[in-house]
Order: structure tokens, then sequence, then C-alpha cells
């Protein structure tokens, strides 16, 4: 039989207020840590709330005496609600630091991976990606553990465990065709994580849009447009619609520009001034140009086009642009004559019939 003690309140605020002084040490001591050790620095970001809630927690439950409300019916059956939350409660703030601590640990490799430049970009967004996905996975794992965890700690749930698993089978294919649309989801997001189809921070085009991939979970992509806009997308639409990806193998990109001219145009003169204004712009990468005579149109003119390599997508892009306005700007003042023009073939000309320009006749 348990009697109250007196003393057992004051245990009880000792040992919460010790748990949080030492907590508080350990925080201090990995702050200054954090400064040459990435990972403490990273357990101060994440646990320092998590670990604060599972002292004072655990502290109690531990102090925590069932005769400390009373000896008699009612006051026994408080604390053994109290101590039932109690319990419940260790098991939740434990998951929660388990969860932030996982994180914390992925984090130091994150931040690595993102300072990843050149030609390991590609492979350093691909594993970005992997992490991100398993760590999901494993966080939601981890849950579902502790939920069952707190479940079983009631008798009742457990008495009816025999009984729920006899009919675990149908029940089982029940909920899997419920879920058919998410479990569908969530296979396609390791689809793509593991397949390398898709990466986070990769460029692609989605229904006529450009973007990058700002955020790729187990069940949607979050595609941050060109003015940045977000377009979010289920994962199956990867799986199951063609996208281009820009990245695909390398972030370099060609950049091409088209150009509609007269046939009076000095392509060589245009080619030479092209690659004279590539040279002084500095989002070129030195590598790759042309410029070629890729048609005649029906209408008459003749197509240019210029072809320069960039190192990113949005280089690519404002590169373009730049040259677009340079040929512009470089034919209109250097040579008017090559300007897009139209000729039209009326019956005094078939005939051979010379035409009078002068105003004054």
């Amino acid at each position: 039989m348990n009697v109250q003690s007196p003393a057992d309140w004051p245990i009880l605020v000792i040992a919460v207020i010790g748990s949080i002084l030492l907590v508080e040490v350990v925080r201090r001591v990995l702050c200054r840590m954090g400064r040459k050790i990435e990972f403490a620095r990273h357990l101060v970001e994440h646990c320092t709330w998590p670990a604060f809630t599972v002292a004072v927690v655990v502290a109690t439950n531990v102090a925590f005496r069932p005769g400390m409300f009373g000896d008699g019916p009612a006051e026994r059956e408080a604390a053994a609600t109290v101590d039932r939350f109690l319990g419940l409660g260790t098991i939740g703030t434990v998951t929660w630091l388990i969860v932030q601590a996982t994180y914390a640990l992925t984090d130091v490799v994150l931040d690595r991976l993102v300072r990843v430049e050149g030609e390991r970009n590609r492979r350093a967004r691909r594993i970005r990606t992997q992490i991100a996905l398993v760590r999901r996975i494993a966080a939601a794992v981890i849950i579902v553990v502790a939920l069952g965890a707190m479940l079983f700690s009631f008798p009742q749930v457990r008495a009816l465990g025999a009984g729920l698993l006899a009919s675990a089978g149908i029940a089982g294919a029940v909920v899997g065709i419920a879920a058919q649309p998410t479990l569908g989801n969530m296979l396609a997001g390791l689809q793509l994580a593991f397949s390398d189809a898709l990466r986070l921070d990769d460029v692609v085009v989605v229904e006529e849009e450009w973007g990058r991939i700002e955020e790729l979970t187990l069940t949607y992509v979050v595609l941050r447009l060109w003015d940045e806009r977000r377009l979010v997308l289920p994962v199956s639409y990867f799986t199951q619609n063609p996208f281009e990806n820009w990245t695909r193998h390398g972030s370099r990109v060609l950049a091409v520009v088209y150009l509609r001219v007269d046939w009076s145009v000095p392509v060589g003169k245009l080619r030479e001034a092209l690659y004279t204004f590539l040279q002084g712009n500095p989002l070129w990468d030195q590598k790759d140009w042309t410029l070629q005579v890729t048609d005649v149109l029906p209408n008459g003119l003749v197509e240019l086009r210029a072809l320069m390599s960039a190192a990113d997508s949005p280089s690519s892009w404002d590169l373009k642009c730049d040259v677009r306005e340079f040929l512009v700007d470089f034919v209109r003042d250097n040579h008017p004559d090559a300007l897009p023009r139209f000729r039209v073939e009326s019956p005094e000309t078939r005939a051979g019939a010379k035409w009078d320009l002068d105003p004054s006749s």
C-alpha cells in the first residue's frame, strides 16, 4: 500500500528542475562545439525544445508516485489517469526527439551537398533528393511505431489485438483499395528519387511551364516557376506523363536564337560579329557556338539559327535574350537592306515593265 509522503512533491519538483538544468548545460556545451562541428550546431537547432520537453516529461514520470494525490479511490483513479498520460507523453516526446535528431544528422550531409558545384553537382542533387525522401519515410515509420506503442499501452486495445489480427487480411485489402492513389504516389516518389529521373533543383518544363524542382516529397512535387509562382503536381504525374528535364545529365544548356531576314543578309559578317559579342559576354561558357542558315521559309525569308552554350538554364535564358537583342541591333544599324521584307509580283513586273520611281513624274 502506497502512502503519500510529504517529500514526494519536492522530489518531483527537484527532479524536473534538475533535468532542465542538465539539458541546458548540454545545450550550452553543444553551442560552443557548434562553432567548429556542424552536427552539434544542427542538434541545437533541431533538438533544443524536444530535449527540454523530454526532460520534463521523463523526470515527472520517474518521480511521480500513485499515492501522491492521496489514498482515496477517487484520488487513486486520478493518479492512475495522470500516470497513463505521463506514459503516453514519454513515448510521444521521445519520438519527437528521435525524429529531430535524425533530421539534424541528415542536415549535416545535405548542407555539404548543397555546396557542391561543377560536374559533381548533378550527383550531389540526386543524393540530396534520395536522403530527403528516405528521412521522411524514416520519420513516418518512427511515428507509426510510436502510435502503435501508445495504443498497446491500453489493456483494452491489447485484448482486442487477437480479434483484430483475425480480420487483418480483409481490413488490409479494404484499406489498400481506399489508399491506392496515396500508395501509388508514394511508390512513384521512391521511383523518381532512386531512378534518377528527377532531382531537387532540376530544371524542367511541365504543362508548358518552365521552372525548377523546389520540393520533392512522397506525394507531391513543387515546381518553382520562372515568375516565382509555384506549380504543385502529384508525384504520379511525372511517372505517367512526359516532361522535359533540361539538367538530366548536367546543368549545362544550349541556347538557341532564330532570326528571319532577307536574302541579302551577309551571313559571314554576322557570324564574325556574333563571335566577338559572345567573347565579351560573361554568360557564355566559352565552349560551343555557331551561326547557321537553317531554312528558307515559304514567305521568302531566310532563317538563321544562332546556338550558344551556357553553364545553366538561367544563364542560358539571359544569354539568349542578349544575343537576340544584339543581332536585331546589328542587322538594323549595319545592314538595313537585310531586314525582313516581302516581295509582291504584279502584272507589270511579269511583263518586264520598269517602274518609274521618280515622284515628280
